[in-house]
């Protein structure tokens, strides 16, 4: 039997993994709506991040599905983090695009209190469109303590500026003049930390580890500044993350699940 309302064969709803049906009654429940695709590829993205040992470390997944608000606050991974998008934003079946200079999405998860290890933490972004130069695309910085954990893939022309638990001194690392894609910091120890382009290490930097962010929680599309908002990016966010530390095997496979992702959706870059 054809669900009209939806184009759904039953039998297919019944086989839906268990995580991505939850998540799609948390979108309805919003008031958002997701098209027979999009259910698909979501379905097939939480399967094969299971498949590859990268759905236990995530703590907030943010698909960018619906092409509303409503949607694309919901967190994939469980009903906590449930975003709040500012005024401004531009919703679209690609994804969220923010104006530069009044846009957020607050995920409201405070590192120091929802990430388990100083040592094991990870964010990703995808961009589908150049990220902007001196503009952050996912994190925060201060609190009691003040550390950093932010992606900041084009802080000019030549070069990104990344951090992952470490001190407020700078990691400048060059960088070409146009960076889109998945894009990802993980760190797995307490010396260092890495920065992912397309799945790949693009750079291994020597910074130790200081504290986990705490007090403020994390905001995507713009740098959270002990609660003020700081180089809000203008790129189209098309898929989120935040947990535990992953391996470069654990990154490369979660950029192969990811890009399947976006293929499937015809938005890949």
């Amino acid at each position: 039997m054809i669900l009209a309302s939806h184009g759904i064969i039953a039998s297919q709803i019944a086989s839906f993994d268990a995580d991505a049906a939850a998540f799609f009654n948390r979108v309805t429940t919003a008031g958002g709506s997701l098209s027979t695709t999009e259910k698909q590829a979501v379905n097939q993205l939480v399967l094969d991040l299971k498949a590859n040992s990268i759905w236990t470390p995530m703590k907030a997944i943010y698909p960018m599905v619906g092409a509303s608000a409503a949607a694309c606050k919901q967190n994939l991974k469980s009903s906590s983090f449930t975003g709040t998008f500012t005024s401004g934003w531009t919703f679209a079946s690609t994804g969220v695009t923010g104006n530069g200079s009044s846009t957020y999405m607050d995920t409201t998860l405070i590192p120091s209190v929802s990430i388990a290890s100083l040592d094991s933490t990870h964010l990703s972004y995808y961009a589908n469109t150049n990220v902007g130069i001196q503009k952050f695309q996912i994190g925060v910085r201060g609190g009691v303590v003040s550390s950093d954990l932010f992606i900041g893939a084009r802080w000019d022309s030549t070069q990104n500026f990344n951090a992952v638990n470490n001190d407020t001194n700078p990691v400048f690392n060059s960088e070409t003049n146009n960076v889109n894609g998945f894009l990802a910091v993980s760190r797995i120890n307490s010396t260092t930390f890495k920065y992912y382009k397309g799945g790949s290490v693009a750079q291994t930097n020597t910074k130790s580890s200081s504290s986990l962010p705490n007090t403020y929680p994390i905001w995507i599309g713009a740098l959270n500044l002990s609660g003020s908002i700081l180089f809000p990016d203008t790129s189209q966010c098309a898929f989120a993350s935040i947990g535990d530390g992953l391996t470069d095997t654990q990154a490369s496979n979660f950029y192969t699940a990811v890009q399947a992702f976006q293929t499937t959706l015809g938005r890949q870059v």
